[in-house]
């Protein structure tokens, strides 16, 4: 199945619109509905990619995520730095760290099975615990929305397994 590359980065700034949402309550279309049209605006933007960015709440166990677990979700884009806002879009510093880096092929409807098993089975095999950070997904060249050959990053901020 899937192995990830582990990385290590430093931090990010990061700038575009956030809403407050759980996955049953999924806003994640009217956000990018609202962000993509407006993200020209952006005018010191590191790269092309668009970063797919969600913010838990600092004292949730992934143990007890449940599809009614309200957290941040942001649809932003790297910057090199703050100086110029847009009226309508927030900043955001990802902090730095270590991630596991999973390369995903599908939809996003699709993706509950990667989600079991980054979570299910490779996180508890492996040498790591999920870190207290936002996780995060880039979308790039490849990312095609709804195509089912479509291509994103998900990353996962990690650290190793504290000794019992």
């Amino acid at each position: 199945m899937l192995q990830p590359k582990i990385e290590t980065i430093r931090a990010k700034k990061l700038m575009g619109k956030k809403i407050q949402m759980s996955l049953a309550d999924n806003k994640t279309r009217a956000l990018f509905q609202s962000f993509m049209p407006s993200r020209h605006q952006i005018k010191n933007k590191v790269n092309a990619d668009v970063i797919c960015m969600q913010v838990y709440n600092t004292s949730l166990n992934f143990k007890d995520f449940t599809l009614n677990t309200v957290h941040q979700k942001w649809a932003a884009v790297e910057v090199t730095d703050f100086n110029l806002v847009p009226d309508d879009m927030e900043i955001f510093t990802l902090q730095g760290g270590m991630y596991a880096v999973f390369l995903y092929k599908g939809t996003p409807a699709a993706f509950g099975p990667t989600f079991n098993y980054i979570f299910n089975t490779w996180l508890p095999a492996s040498a790591y615990e999920v870190d207290n950070r936002p996780h995060f997904e880039i979308l790039g060249e490849k990312y095609k929305n709804d195509d089912p050959e479509s291509e994103e990053e998900i990353w996962v901020p990690i650290r190793l397994k504290q000794p019992l």
